[in-house]
């Protein structure tokens, strides 16, 4: 399962409260396309199936379907904004390969 640092689940609170649903939990999965062989995808979800892992950072529910689980063990998603990078990010341990935008591995 997919972990987050303190940074990144302040930022998705953050955005879960400026979307004024605060049911809604991230959801992260993996997807098979760009240029390495998988993608990630994040978004926000209020349908959680039974099958779906699930996991709380602080006030964040993170929820990830099985298939994507497998790729996504031992990741952490990260959120930096500074001057020589912004935005989210996924370190992932089970990556062998991944494209020069950090958007999809193998």
């Amino acid at each position: 399962m997919i972990t987050m640092t303190e940074a990144a689940a302040e930022k998705v609170g953050k955005l879960i409260a400026a979307e004024g649903e605060p049911e809604l939990a991230l959801r992260v999965a993996v997807r098979p396309g760009g240029c390495s062989g998988f993608s990630y995808d994040m978004f926000f979800d209020s349908e959680v199936s039974d099958e779906d892992l699930s996991t709380t950072h602080g006030d964040v529910k993170v929820v990830v379907d099985p298939s994507s689980a497998q790729l996504l063990e031992g990741a952490t998603l990260d959120y930096a904004d500074g001057l020589d990078q912004s935005g989210f990010s996924i370190t992932n341990p089970n990556a062998q390969r991944t494209c020069g935008c950090g958007q999809s591995f193998s």
